[in-house]
């Protein structure tokens, strides 16, 4: 059973996903909760604006909530992210004990978790945190959707 979302845990990666959008960036956002249900660290994705192809919502979330708790583990930490993560991002969730993974939209094209690479089903993933897909998917797949069909038009 799929543990519930805290309150607004995913609405605040939602939130930031559109900002990211209005910067001009693929819409990413990306939450990490203490154990206690707190939030240390909010960020979408900053790729263009800090022309960094690391700057992805996730791995900037880690490196703030990281720098934060003066600790390279966020050991019981959750992360809420609106897109499946890239493998990059995966494997940084990985690296940081990441204790839950919730997702929104899949990503068939660039996934890393259930699509893709698979990095935690590989033999020399370290750590593995608990996988719940599509929390939020229908509004995170809504507002991707929408972001792609403009730069098309």
């Amino acid at each position: 059973m799929t543990p519930p979302d805290k309150p607004g845990h995913m609405e605040l990666a939602l939130a930031e996903a559109r900002l990211a959008a209005g910067r001009g960036e693929v819409p990413v956002g990306a939450v990490i909760v203490s154990p206690e249900g707190s939030v240390v660290a909010v960020a979408g994705n900053r790729t263009r604006e800090l022309s960094d192809p690391t700057a992805h919502a996730e791995v900037l979330a880690i490196r703030e909530a990281c720098r934060a708790l003066g600790s390279e583990r966020l050991i019981g930490h959750d992360l809420y992210v609106t897109l499946e993560p890239c493998p990059m991002c995966a494997a940084a969730i990985s690296f940081a004990r990441i204790r839950r993974l919730y997702y929104g939209a899949g990503d068939p094209k660039g996934g890393g978790v259930e699509h893709g690479a698979r990095v935690f089903s590989q033999p020399t993933c370290h750590h593995a945190p608990e996988v719940y897909p599509g929390l939020g998917e229908d509004e995170a797949g809504a507002i991707l959707k929408g972001f792609f069909a403009e730069r098309r038009s």
